[in-house]
């Protein structure tokens, strides 16, 4: 059973347009000729599950954005007792996103044709992830689906919101960096070149500045083709070897231990872990596979190998703060929060105040490391502007003592 698309006119001449399930098109169409309507366009959602796996890599992911909305609508839906199937074509037609309704479309014909919906999702792991399904197949487990959904909407938007504020917070610098780089090479490309050509007429001896300033001028327009050729590849090299484990450990392990980046870095994997595991728990996940799920969730291998580590250790029977104890990069908060909520029942209101708590801070560093940088970077870029200025008027200003 597949999901189509249809606009069809009613018998009053108005425009009707939706979803419906059938086995083929020319079902689909005597299923509209049933309820009175005239075909004007039909056209299949999905043409087979591993075509959709297809569109969906060559499309991207669904942004948290889209998705947080998403199932904070089914939420809704399923809380008003909508049935499942229902709710799910609700959500597909109020989706603004082509991709997104043809991606629930999709999981609604899974749902129809009897899978639940966690299955339903494992089918899109690229935009169902992993934490999000098991979520999702705890609640359907429990019989109290929209409870779970909501608060796995809310997490998704804090998730967001978090990630957003300090892309945001990085951006500026980001892009004044390379402004500032490409101002600096039109002027040793442009300027100086045609300055040098002033004074080489004169046949004076440049001060030494200056004689730098020309030694740049030419690398840059000799050799600037290669070094952007050798960064280019420089570059790639290093991004192919972080696909290695070993070398990513390394790097990882050099960025936490940054004075202020490496916070940053630190706090921001553990809201995402802190969050993730408090949701779960909730949840009614047990949990060893919530700790699976939380762990996926780290971006920093050597936080998530800690975390793999401890999962390990509690499985052998220890507590989960005894088996954080010593993990590198958390901070000693969140390990004594684990302890209260252990021992007081609550690990998933400490787990939850863990995150909030983390959250604060990385929203903080990130305004923090921002205020470093933007001071920082004009010191620098002025800095620079001035050396290039000097060594263009010194010459100029020993041309006039020499006139006088």
């Amino acid at each position: 059973m597949a999901a189509f698309r249809f606009e069809a006119l009613r018998g009053d001449g108005k425009r009707e347009s939706g979803y419906l399930d059938a086995e083929s098109m020319r079902q689909a169409r005597s299923m509209l000729r049933e309820r009175g309507l005239i075909c004007l366009q039909l056209e299949r959602s999905e043409q087979s599950k591993a075509q959709s796996r297809d569109i969906a890599w060559f499309a991207g992911r669904i942004n948290a954005a889209s998705l947080a909305n998403a199932t904070r609508q089914l939420a809704s839906l399923v809380a008003a007792r909508l049935p499942l199937e229902r709710a799910l074509l609700a959500v597909v037609e109020q989706a603004e996103e082509a991709r997104l309704r043809d991606l629930i479309a999709a999981v609604r014909s899974e749902v129809v044709a009897g899978q639940s919906l966690a299955k339903a999702l494992a089918a899109y792991p690229r935009d169902f992830p992993e934490t999000y399904r098991a979520v999702i197949a705890a609640g359907e487990q429990s019989g109290d689906l929209a409870p779970v959904l909501l608060r796995l909407a809310s997490d998704l938007e804090r998730s967001g919101q978090l990630t957003q504020k300090i892309g945001l917070a990085l951006v500026y610098p980001a892009i004044v960096s390379l402004v500032a780089i490409a101002v600096v090479i039109a002027l040793m490309s442009t300027v100086v070149p045609q300055v040098v050509q002033v004074f080489a007429s004169t046949r004076q001896t440049l001060p030494w500045l200056t004689q730098v300033l020309i030694t740049a001028s030419d690398a840059i327009l000799n050799h600037g083709f290669h070094a952007a050729v050798f960064a280019l590849a420089a570059s790639l090299l290093f991004f192919r070897a972080m696909k290695e484990k070993s070398f990513r450990r390394m790097v990882d392990r050099r960025l936490i231990a940054l004075p202020v980046l490496g916070r940053l870095i630190i706090d921001w994997n553990t809201a995402r872990f802190a969050s993730t595991l408090a949701m779960l728990v909730a949840s009614g996940v047990p949990l060893m596979p919530a700790l699976v799920a939380a762990a996926s969730t780290v971006g920093n291998l050597v936080m998530r190998e800690a975390v793999i580590l401890a999962l390990e250790r509690v499985r052998e029977g220890m507590s989960l703060s005894k088996a954080l104890a010593d993990a590198p990069g958390f901070p000693p908060l969140l390990k004594h929060l684990i302890a209260s909520g252990e021992a007081t029942g609550d690990l998933d209101k400490m787990l939850d105040q863990a995150a909030i708590v983390a959250t604060a801070q990385a929203e903080r560093r990130a305004l923090l490391t921002t205020s470093i940088l933007e001071p920082l970077m004009i010191l620098v870029m002025g800095a620079i502007v001035l050396t290039i200025v000097l060594a263009v008027m010194m010459p100029i200003l020993d041309m006039n003592a020499l006139v006088r």
